[in-house]
């Protein structure tokens, strides 16, 4: 996966316009939206979250006796998996933003707590919905919206993959300070969760397309912004192709951190788990 620049060529529907125009033309599974509806209960704004740690607390408990309902055979729930489930979660939330606008836009948004929200399902409690509220974005200079008030042109697609890394990154170690003291957990397994959460973002951005060569140009994207190891982050892009039960080829990758989703009943090691390496 290391090497030189990626180069690839995203068509941009409907060139005109600023990030909102690109939050619309994002695919419809992908549940990414500019605003907030005040009419849609559930939604957490990361900065609000951030500033009030007793609420991610809130969050893991609500968790627990979610997977408390879900595996009612288990004679508790090991305090390991709804931390290791929501710090995955969340991390999802800005790799996910940043990864879209990427792949499908060749746009880079800001990723601060302040310009992220995301909405926590009313059964299972996850983030089933985010929003970007900001307005700016960094782009190339070929992007039609370049000259757009709201735009920062960068020279090139390596530069461009800095920009996410470090915006994730940011926001990754400011989720990872408040967060860490709640848990148990490592501070390399943090960051590998973090790690785990960008790599496998931009794999989706591309599955999202629907075919074969956008899960490629998705790996490529991973390759782009995951060429190396990136400390704190703890490697390199982990996507690779290996050969599937009918023989074919597909793309897998072998996970950095653990969700501990084998200790609940009737589970095992999800496929790619550090434990069984």
């Amino acid at each position: 996966m290391t090497g030189g620049p990626v180069s690839l060529h995203h068509t941009l529907a409907s060139p005109e316009g600023g990030l909102r125009a690109s939050l619309s033309r994002m695919p419809e599974d992908a549940r990414l939206r500019s605003t907030v509806p005040g009419s849609e209960p559930d939604w957490v704004r990361c900065d609000a979250l951030l500033g009030e740690p007793a609420r991610l607390v809130r969050w893991r408990e609500r968790l627990g006796g979610w997977l408390a309902g879900t595996y009612p055979e288990a004679s508790a729930i090991p305090e390991r998996i709804p931390a290791s489930w929501i710090l995955s979660w969340y991390l999802h939330v800005p790799a996910f933003a940043g990864a879209m606008l990427l792949h499908h836009e060749r746009r880079v948004p800001s990723l601060a707590p302040s310009a992220l929200a995301f909405r926590i399902g009313g059964d299972r409690p996850h983030p089933e919905s985010i929003a970007v509220l900001g307005d700016g974005f960094h782009c190339l200079p070929t992007d039609p919206g370049s000259a757009h008030p709201d735009a920062v042109v960068v020279p090139d697609e390596r530069t461009l993959a800095t920009v996410l890394r470090g915006r994730f990154v940011a926001h990754a170690n400011r989720f990872i300070d408040v967060y860490g003291p709640l848990t148990r957990l490592g501070r390399r397994q943090l960051w590998a969760a973090a790690t785990d959460a960008l790599d496998n973002a931009l794999w989706s951005a591309g599955r999202l397309g629907g075919t074969a060569d956008a899960e490629g140009s998705g790996v490529a994207d991973a390759a782009l912004v995951l060429e190396a190891r990136f400390p704190p982050l703890t490697s390199a892009s982990k996507l690779r192709l290996a050969p599937a039960a009918d023989g074919r080829r597909e793309w897998t990758r072998n996970r950095e951190s653990c969700c501990y989703s084998y200790l609940l009943p009737a589970e095992s090691e999800c496929e790619g788990c550090p434990r069984i390496r």
